[in-house]
């Protein structure tokens, strides 16, 4: 593969991103380029040492929507973090995947709970209502004790979600780093 070619297609596979960001990556491959022609290499064998651009491109993707996600943490930003690590190879599929759905289950299991136990003393009126002869004081402390507990229970889950959310974005940053080359021992 040529200079050229190498630097089409990954200019063309790094699309996602903006024009200047996009000229600054292709800019440093040029100097690969540069400095191995001048260390006497040819095209071919630099760009066979840089390795794959459509992998290279899905490492900087991963990378870049991690950051994205790092700085402003939206469903969406989270989401484009998970698919473009998980695009780095099948087996981060299971590894990325996995526990994003089962961290997903917990908070939404959580969250239901809160707010069905705060929602609880609806159930008394609509009780009420319905059967008028049937209303005990009992099940009416029992709803306030739940209302009461729902509250606490969905302050915990605040904390607790944006907790998971940085947790997962730290894990996502390693993984990437994991499978970009291995991680740095200092």
């Amino acid at each position: 593969m040529t200079k050229d070619q190498f630097l089409k297609n990954l200019d063309s596979a790094l699309k996602p991103l903006s024009q200047a960001e996009r000229q600054d990556i292709i800019q440093d491959y040029e100097e690969h380029f540069l400095i191995g022609v001048e260390e006497g290499k040819t095209e071919q064998d630099i760009a066979e040492a840089l390795g794959s651009p459509n992998q290279i491109s899905k490492e900087l993707l991963a990378s870049y929507h991690i950051k994205k996600v790092d700085a402003k943490a939206t469903t969406g930003n989270m989401f484009r973090a998970i698919w473009a690590a998980i695009g780095l190879g099948f087996f981060n599929l299971v590894i990325v995947l996995g526990p994003f759905i089962a961290l997903i289950g917990l908070i939404f299991s959580g969250w239901a709970v809160g707010i069905s136990f705060v929602l609880s003393p609806l159930l008394i009126l609509i009780d009420l209502v319905l059967q008028p002869g049937a209303f005990e004081f009992f099940n009416l402390f029992i709803s306030i004790l739940l209302c009461g507990l729902g509250i606490f229970i969905s302050i915990g889950m605040l904390y607790v979600t944006k907790y998971f959310i940085k947790g997962f974005i730290r894990y996502l940053k390693y993984n990437v780093a994991l499978v970009k080359g291995g991680l740095k021992h200092d």
